[in-house]
């Protein structure tokens, strides 16, 4: 988790800071780089959390729709490699880990993972979402213009984070 924040946690209406850190190839990359015209959806976590675990195969499903979806992790590249393979995770991930200081995640005020947020293309936060709701998972996927969620799939309504 970020650490030495003493900010509140960005929300909804608030301007997003600039994201610019090293991909899992470790060449530094923007937010524009993968959404220079559309709402983007970026999700924060770290690999050891049991509800970044649930969360970002769901999110993996909401790719090819309306948002960009990029992923932030808090924790190494091969821990970060490791985490992607195993949960199926296929979108873009960028590193901002304790090793860095955990730039990004301190200008959002994180204080909880998964820590979610549309932003729209001029910098402002859409939406936001902290830990698993999935009331927040559908408004997502409507988002999206994604199903995300299969006919009999267990899924529960609320987990924190």
């Amino acid at each position: 988790m970020a650490s030495g924040t003493s900010r509140r946690t960005l929300e909804a209406g608030d301007e997003a800071p600039e994201i610019r850190l090293p991909d899992l190839n470790g060449e530094e990359r923007t937010l524009s780089d993968f959404a220079p015209t559309g709402r983007t959806l970026v999700a924060f976590f770290k690999t050891t959390c049991p509800t970044c675990q649930l969360t970002f195969p769901f999110l993996d499903r909401m790719r090819g729709g309306r948002l960009a979806i990029i992923g932030i992790s808090q924790d190494d590249r091969a821990r970060t490699r490791e985490f992607n393979e195993h949960f199926g995770v296929h979108f873009p991930v960028l590193l901002d880990s304790e090793t860095s200081g955990y730039p990004v995640s301190n200008a959002f005020g994180l204080t909880h993972v998964p820590s979610l947020y549309v932003l729209e293309p001029n910098g402002r936060i859409a939406w936001s979402s902290f830990g698993w709701s999935r009331k927040d998972i559908e408004a997502l996927a409507q988002m999206a213009g994604v199903e995300v969620f299969r006919p009999g799939e267990f899924v529960p309504e609320w987990k924190a984070g």
